[in-house]
């Protein structure tokens, strides 16, 4: 940031009055512009013992597969914002919504919550955002050409947890390595 959006003016790093981070404050109108973790939202959703998953026509991963999920908007809630990706991506309904993953990305300021969802039918195709949706069975997963880590990990979750009949919240920090220092 390199210009106050409130006056025009050039911003600065400083850490404001009362604060203990460094913020971009405008220099003129002393407006502090702080920068939070963007939440990504979406859902696993699953008819009988396959899961739906999209391949990604856009940037990043291109080509490659993920859960059907984006960036939360403001004016809606989590749930809200996972059936809407659901839909964008897949055209696919979905209902029983539970949330299932949370994963903190600090590295990169994003926290993604997935949902658990069973698909209301069979009525799915690709959105704007995939070129191809496909329902696969736990042997069928393309692992090699999982578009992300967090959807890997949801993903093994889910199966290890679907074998014991018990899915509780996964929670866990990825990106960071053991010592606690961001890896690049």
């Amino acid at each position: 940031m390199n210009y106050c959006s409130h006056c025009g003016h050039p911003v600065q790093q400083q850490i404001p009055p009362g604060d203990n981070r460094l913020r971009h404050v405008c220099s003129q109108c002393h407006q502090v512009h702080y920068q939070n973790p963007r939440i990504v939202a979406g859902c696993l959703p699953v008819w009988q013992q396959q899961v739906l998953l999209c391949r990604r026509a856009i940037a990043p991963r291109q080509g490659y597969w993920t859960l059907p999920a984006g960036f939360m908007e403001n004016g809606e809630t989590v749930q809200q914002a996972a059936i809407r990706e659901t839909l964008e991506e897949a055209c696919a309904r979905v209902d029983q919504l539970q949330l299932y993953s949370l994963f903190d990305l600090p590295h990169i300021g994003q926290v993604y919550m997935l949902f658990r969802a069973e698909l209301c039918d069979l009525d799915f195709a690709p959105g704007t955002e995939s070129l191809e949706v496909r329902l696969f069975d736990e042997a069928q997963i393309p692992w090699p050409e999982l578009a992300f880590p967090t959807i890997g990990r949801t993903l093994e979750c889910y199966f290890e947890d679907r074998r014991r009949q018990h899915f509780p919240l996964r929670h866990a920090t990825l990106g960071v390595p053991r010592d606690g220092h961001t890896s690049p």
